[in-house]
């Protein structure tokens, strides 16, 4: 899938008409986002709780991180939402939304690179 048609932003940013389908891809609803602000919720595209309490608590570094959330794509839930980014893909662009303010440390850019390399 071309990387052009899949980019990342952050759910905070404004809405942008040239964000084409937005993909929230957070476990939890962020707070003070309005439902209207997403055309989509997938959440077994967000890491699982216990690995991002593990990071956010310093036991587990940023390579574990990668690690470990690319296993969690593995999962058949993940894999079916995996699909559906995809079917998005092939019909137009696609934002990835997650609530992480460093963009080199999020598990949207690790998502997008994934979907790249398939």
């Amino acid at each position: 899938m071309a990387r052009a048609r899949i980019v990342t932003k952050r759910v905070y940013d404004p809405a942008s008409r040239a964000d084409g389908t937005r993909v929230l891809i957070m476990r939890l609803w962020p707070r003070g986002i309005r439902k209207s602000r997403v055309d989509i919720w997938l959440r077994e595209l967000g890491p699982v709780i216990e690995l991002l309490r593990a990071f956010r608590g310093g036991t587990v570094d940023w390579a574990e991180y990668r690690r470990r959330y690319r296993a969690g794509l593995r999962r058949p839930e993940a894999q079916a939402q995996i699909a559906e980014v995809r079917r998005l893909g092939r019909a137009g662009k696609v934002t990835l939304l997650c609530g992480c303010p460093d963009e080199r440390r999020c598990h949207r850019t690790l998502l997008r690179d994934y979907l790249a390399k398939a």
